[in-house]
């Protein structure tokens, strides 16, 4: 008979821990549950002097830190980590290389277990490793992937831990894998162009300010000295006067520049933070030229890839519903997702509420449309999302168009005007000078 140190859960949630004895590991889960308990963590007590027979449901003792037996003397290990407010967001590459590495393990026959251990071994992200640490306690101590999964919603989102529970329930745990893996790469791609267009135009935006930031803080005092030496009090050119004017409000009133800025970002902030704000924004987001109709078609795109994921893994339509209207990421489609959920729940079809929202082209609803009188609903979502994928594509290579030459302009703009403001007075004291001469 082996010792057991056990945590476990009653009916009401209450956490509670113990010691059993039992021959194994499963029989000892077996005496808990008996108990009326469930079992979130189990391990055997090793111990190198003789034991004191336990008491069954007797208070356990803490467990040594990081597992380690504890011997004679003082034998301290002290672990440092960053606490969990520090902690960055896992990199999607990651959790989508972890999935797709665990889909292919179980679908090559090796038992859950047996491929979560072999992907600890070579997990080098401590906190992706801490949370495999914790699923495989969980399963072994009598839970489900996907029960053991909730417990790190940090990383984990709504969507895959139900689209591993539907992969339980129908014994095809490794094709949601699989899954998972390949909407997670498909969306990191999408969201890549989108990151990659913005590149260029935010570069060329930052360089027009600082240059412009450069000439008026720098370069203007210093023509200003020679004008006023050179042109003894004579009357500027409008748009040198301006210029000048605007470079000493810029050198003796930066603090109130700098204060402006900073108030229209936290009034964004408190006006996005309230619903009817956050609804003009995201209402905004999909209305403004060029960039709207890439919004618009990158939440279609995820949209449809997301809920025709969800249905052909086996998730009911009214949860992964819900789970798209969570995951949207704009007001404006969670309430037309709100809307065919409500229509669905009512027994109507997904038509309806689709075309009644400026979102979703006919295109889109049409093939809805025939998704569902065909049954074929997941397929015809998938190919939607795969059509406008490519719109994405073209989206991105028209605003990358438009907004380039618009960016060049504006700089040419910006710093040709600066320039001409100097020269302006320079001609006419060369052409004084030459006179004179």
């Amino acid at each position: 008979m082996a010792t057991f140190q056990y945590i476990a859960k009653d009916a009401a949630g209450n956490e509670t821990r113990g010691v059993v004895e039992a021959g194994d590991r499963q029989s000892a889960i077996e005496a808990v549950r008996a108990q009326g308990l469930r079992p979130t963590a189990m391990g055997e007590v090793r111990s190198s002097a003789p034991a004191k027979k336990a008491r069954r449901g007797a208070p356990a003792p803490e467990p040594a830190e990081g597992g380690k037996k504890k011997g004679k003397g003082l034998n301290m290990e002290i672990k440092l980590s960053m606490p969990k407010f520090l902690r960055m967001k896992i990199k999607t590459k990651v959790l989508t290389q972890f999935t797709r590495q665990l889909a292919t393990l179980v679908n090559a026959g090796l038992p859950l277990m047996r491929g979560l251990d072999v992907l600890k071994r070579q997990m080098k992200d401590e906190q992706l490793l801490e949370a495999l640490n914790g699923i495989s306690e969980s399963i072994a101590s009598g839970g489900t992937f996907s029960e053991a999964l909730t417990a790190y919603p940090k990383i984990f989102d709504n969507l895959y831990i139900n689209m591993v529970k539907a992969g339980e329930a129908g014994g095809v745990l490794e094709v949601v894998l699989a899954r998972l893996a390949e909407f997670a790469e498909k969306s990191e791609k999408i969201k890549n162009k989108v990151k990659g267009a913005m590149i260029y135009p935010v570069v060329v935006l930052v360089a027009a300010i600082g240059i412009t930031a450069f000439l008026l803080v720098s370069v203007i005092p210093k023509f200003q000295q020679v004008f006023a030496d050179m042109m003894q009090g004579e009357e500027l050119p409008g748009v040198t006067q301006f210029v000048i004017d605007a470079s000493e409000y810029v050198q003796h009133n930066w603090f109130v520049v700098l204060a402006v800025v900073i108030a229209l970002v936290v009034v964004k902030k408190i006006i996005g933070s309230t619903e009817k704000g956050a609804y003009f924004f995201d209402y905004m987001a999909l209305k403004v030229p060029v960039t709207g109709t890439l919004v618009q078609r990158t939440a279609i795109s995820r949209l449809t890839r997301t809920l025709g994921t969800l249905l052909a893994s086996g998730v009911p339509i009214l949860q992964s519903l819900v789970i798209v209207r969570d995951t949207s990421g704009n007001r404006i489609v969670a309430k037309a997702i709100q809307d065919v959920h409500d229509a669905v729940k009512e027994g109507e079809g997904m038509t309806g509420p689709l075309s009644q929202c400026w979102v979703f082209p006919p295109m889109v609803v049409s093939m809805v449309e025939v998704g569902e009188e065909t049954g074929a609903l997941a397929d015809m979502l998938t190919r939607v999302a795969n059509t406008y994928d490519d719109e994405v594509d073209n989206a991105v290579a028209g605003m990358t168009a438009a907004i380039e030459p618009a960016l060049i302009i504006f700089l040419a703009v910006v710093v040709g005007t600066i320039v001409v403001a100097m020269f302006l007075p320079m001609i006419k004291i060369i052409s004084a000078v030459s006179g004179g001469a």
